[in-house]
């Protein structure tokens, strides 16, 4: 019967026996039934057995619940690599309610933004970045004026940080962290959620005040990116993982969950430095980690002091952010790192496809091995679609290697969508695919390469650009007539923002050095450092016939000058 359910050999229904909701929640409750007193979570002095972490998770669920944060309230987390925003990653949604974790290098207007949008109701910040919270709080005030509640904020206290910071936060209100886990049950009966499309997380793209893009993710597809990431990697139960990536990067990969899925160790890293790698690999014994390129650029140019050689085991080390210079990739593995390079988007749970390595490449020469290697490959195994496709008619593109389309994917690892923003969610899943606004070709093997990015993002350092915003930002400066920014080579970040720039008339082009640097200083007062232009270039800028300004001209010339020397950020 056409249109009508589809025929089966019986009719046995659903019941609470055969079918429950999938969330990676119960993957901790696992973890501390089978190894209770292995090592969950490292953070310097701090160690919590897998029994302690489920306990503190429970308390943290507990004591939200108890004042009433639960279904439908979001906990914003602003912190780095730490235990706690590991446990907010299991406590919040073992409430009800969804983490939102937030990037620390963003500036406190942009903070701002994101805890009005997703109205959260709880932040909870590292001691460290309270005066940030405290200032991003301020500004969402003023602009409520009397329709502003504030939020119930927890602080969380770090032994290696300056503890005036801690004494400032609690002065002004805030809950110790630890505090506020002991008014929480350890024996707390949480519940999974009724129905795995409930939202689990959600996490802020770049380019927030010009188009809020809040990326609402559920359990179900947390809990299939978690074992597809850990199936993918090829990743060993009782895996030890180095946090090197933030964990606010599309909740560290889905990560998270994954290490509780395998009884895994995770080792907390405050600040990344190739010294701290190494290390961390000597005596903690590191069998896996997650970077973008621009970590492993420093890794392999580790001064011989900072760099512990030769690797006392195989170090797993997965990339993506950026495409990785082949280059890269071969210094890495001759250094004995096993390099898994993997492509997405905060849209589809972080890294959704990889180039699945093939035995056959081991006998090739380095350079085609590298070459590759390079390419960013097939779907992951919990993603049912990706393709590249023309970006008018929507038919796939020939496996060729050379006709570019857009990238686009389907199926389970692809997000709700984007929160109160039923616009972008219009054109990110049109005609029943996600958008991913890169462009790509597919090889004949079938492996897709990444080749430009449509939306003019920069990847600075792994962290996402958007060329607009930065632009916004310079035509408010008084000599600045036009602006176009684009990427430019770095040799510290990969890429970074270079500003083309035609002045107004009348204003002295005598000193163009200064006016630059005045530029830059106007910038860094206005977004986070890490957008600031680290060039500046004076000049008509080049236009097509209808006015539009030819980025790729910019974008050419931009690499002719070469890449950034050293970084001013």
């Amino acid at each position: 019967m056409a249109g009508g359910p589809e025929r089966d050999i019986d009719e046995l229904p659903k019941n609470p026996a055969n079918y429950t909701a999938l969330t990676p929640l119960w993957f901790l409750e696992r973890a501390a039934l089978v190894h209770p007193n292995r090592l969950a979570v490292v953070h310097g002095p701090a160690r919590y057995t897998w029994a302690d972490t489920y306990r503190r998770c429970r308390r943290l669920a507990s004591a939200l619940a108890s004042r009433s944060i639960g279904p439908g309230s979001t906990v914003a987390v602003i912190a780095p690599n730490i235990p706690a925003l590991y446990e907010a990653h299991f406590g919040v949604p073992m409430a009800g309610a969804v983490v939102n974790c937030v990037n620390i290098r963003l500036n406190a207007p942009t903070i701002a933004f994101l805890l009005d949008h997703s109205s959260a109701e709880v932040v909870m910040v590292d001691q460290e970045f309270f005066s940030l919270a405290e200032e991003s709080l301020k500004i969402v005030a003023n602009k409520k004026k009397g329709a502003f509640k504030p939020p119930f904020l927890i602080v969380v206290r770090d032994e290696t940080c300056d503890p005036k910071s801690l004494q400032n936060a609690l002065r002004k209100g805030a809950i110790e962290y630890d505090k506020f886990l002991e008014s929480g049950d350890p024996e707390f009966a949480w519940k999974p959620p009724k129905d795995e499309w409930q939202s689990i997380a959600l996490g802020y793209t770049s380019g927030t005040t010009s188009s809020p893009k809040g990326v609402v993710l559920h359990h179900r597809g947390a809990y299939l990116m978690a074992l597809s990431g850990a199936l993918i990697w090829g990743m060993n139960e009782g895996a030890i993982y180095l946090w090197t990536l933030p964990l606010f990067h599309c909740n560290g990969w889905c990560y998270a969950w994954s290490l509780a899925a395998l009884c895994g160790t995770s080792i907390c890293l405050r600040q990344v430095t190739a010294k701290a790698v190494y290390l961390a690999v000597a005596n903690q014994g590191v069998t896996h980690f997650c970077a973008a390129p621009v970590v492993l650029n420093t890794i392999v140019n580790a001064p011989p002091s900072d760099a512990i050689l030769p690797l006392p085991r195989v170090v797993n080390v997965m990339t993506a952010g950026a495409a990785p210079h082949p280059s890269l990739l071969a210094s890495m593995s001759r250094l004995g790192f096993r390099i898994t390079h993997t492509y997405g988007l905060s849209e589809t749970y972080g890294p959704s496809t990889v180039c699945a390595w093939k035995p056959e490449w081991d006998r090739l020469p380095p350079e085609e091995r590298a070459r590759l290697h390079a390419r960013q490959g097939v779907r992951y195994i919990g993603l049912e679609g990706l393709d590249v496709v023309n970006l008018k008619t929507m038919a796939p593109v020939p496996a060729d290697g050379t006709t570019l389309g857009e990238i686009v994917m389907r199926g389970n690892l692809v997000m709700k969508g984007y929160l109160k923003n039923p616009k972008a969610n219009e054109e990110a899943f049109a005609n029943g695919w996600y958008h991913s606004g890169d462009l790509g070709v597919k090889h004949p093997d079938g492996y897709i390469e990444v080749k430009d990015r449509a939306k003019d993002v920069i990847i600075s350092g792994g962290e996402n650009i958007s060329s607009l915003e930065v632009e916004s930002i310079l035509y408010l400066h008084p000599a600045v007539w036009e602006a176009s920014v684009v990427a430019r080579p770095d040799e510290q970040w990969g890429e970074s923002p270079c500003a083309f720039v035609t002045l107004k008339d009348g204003v002295n082009h005598g000193n163009e050095r200064a006016l630059a640097e005045d530029i830059m200083k106007f910038c860094r007062e206005k977004m986070p450092a890490y957008w600031v232009p680290k060039s500046v270039v004076f000049g008509p800028l080049p236009k097509t016939a209808t006015g539009k300004i030819k980025k790729h001209e910019l974008r050419a010339k931009a690499k002719e000058m070469g890449p950034v020397k050293k970084s001013r950020l």
